[in-house]
């Protein structure tokens, strides 16, 4: 299944268009002609089956015929990673995260991060990219940037954990995650995080955690960890 999205559609929506852009691409690149169906998603868990009215490359036209809506996750995982100094590093950790499951993405400015600036739009393209690719029909929320400090000041539900790589005593990452369980993880920036930074969290409720027995890169270890969550709420 080849999956389209449109962000404003909804349940009560009966016809819409899709912009310049994506219609070019939809008529002239794969060539689709009045009657196609098309799949789109919102990006919000409803898929909706569309049936092209106008097959214009400035402004593809389609009627809905039928929706349905994916349930949701049982569990929400929220990764606060720093960017990495590398950006192509942390953008595909971005696209790999979204195939795998993620929820939501913040980026968090360390001590130790060498990279401050984001690209917002650049990293929402990816997403939706990925989460096209793979057939997903929920777009993770990607976050602005803010400082560890303001991340960890905001109270959150479920499991709090933050993996670092300072040798004191840490849980294995699985044996403090259960099924169903909502999950905040801290991953830090290729200069881990600091003393400080790490006794802030601690008190601030966060357990330490390790996820596994080698340094792992930064974008490495954020997708061993969402895999790890993922994988411990598959049914």
């Amino acid at each position: 299944m080849q999956l389209f999205y449109n962000p404003n559609i909804t349940e009560s929506t009966e016809t819409f268009s899709f912009d310049k852009e994506e219609s070019k691409h939809i008529i002239k690149v794969l060539r689709k002609k009045d009657t196609d169906i098309l799949f789109v998603t919102n990006g919000l868990g409803f898929l909706f089956k569309t049936e092209i009215t106008l097959a214009s490359d400035s402004k593809c036209t389609v009627k809905i015929l039928s929706f349905e809506k994916a349930p949701a996750s049982k569990f929400h995982l929220h990764l606060a990673v720093a960017p990495t100094k590398m950006n192509d590093r942390y953008e595909w950790f971005l696209e790999k995260a979204t195939e795998i499951g993620i929820h939501e993405i913040t980026p968090i400015i360390c001590d130790h991060s060498e990279r401050k600036v984001i690209n917002n739009e650049r990293f929402d393209k990816i997403l939706l990219a990925a989460m096209k690719q793979s057939n997903e029909l929920y777009l993770p929320k990607l976050n602005n940037a803010i400082t560890l400090k303001e991340f960890i000041k905001v109270e959150r539900d479920g499991l709090k954990l933050i993996a670092h790589c300072e040798e004191t005593d840490k849980k294995t990452l699985k044996s403090v995650l259960k099924p169903n369980e909502n999950v905040t993880l801290l991953i830090g920036p290729e200069g881990d995080f600091s003393e400080k930074e790490i006794a802030l969290a601690l008190e601030n409720n966060f357990i330490p955690v390790s996820l596994g027995n080698t340094r792992l890169r930064t974008e490495t270890a954020a997708i061993v960890a969402c895999h790890s969550v993922v994988f411990i709420n598959e049914e």
